[in-house]
């Protein structure tokens, strides 16, 4: 299992329309093959800062399967009008899960 780590930030008084978009996205990565989990956070020392966490089966499924397709493409036009910049974009594999 691989997790996407998206950090986004967002132009200043768009967070809820970002948060409205992305709400829909999520039925969008839900049919994504190889997606298993979507989750958003929001910065509390940075209000305008997001992170997508999107777990995916293979590195594969997100970067060759979903990036660019046409899902990929409806996600984006719900929420990319929201973005202050670039997103950066990584991805991390477990070590260790403790408890």
């Amino acid at each position: 299992m691989i997790l996407e780590i998206a950090q986004i930030e967002i132009k200043l008084g768009m967070e809820a329309e970002f948060e409205a978009g992305i709400a829909q996205a999520s039925a969008i990565f839900k049919q994504a093959e190889g997606c298993r989990a979507f989750e958003v956070r929001r910065s509390i020392e940075h209000r305008q800062r997001y992170r997508l966490l999107i777990h995916w089966d293979t590195l594969e499924a997100h970067t060759r399967d979903f990036t660019g397709s046409q899902p990929w493409q409806d996600y984006r036009a719900l929420v990319a009008h929201c973005f202050a910049g670039p997103v950066a974009v990584e991805h991390a594999e477990q070590v260790l899960k403790a408890f």
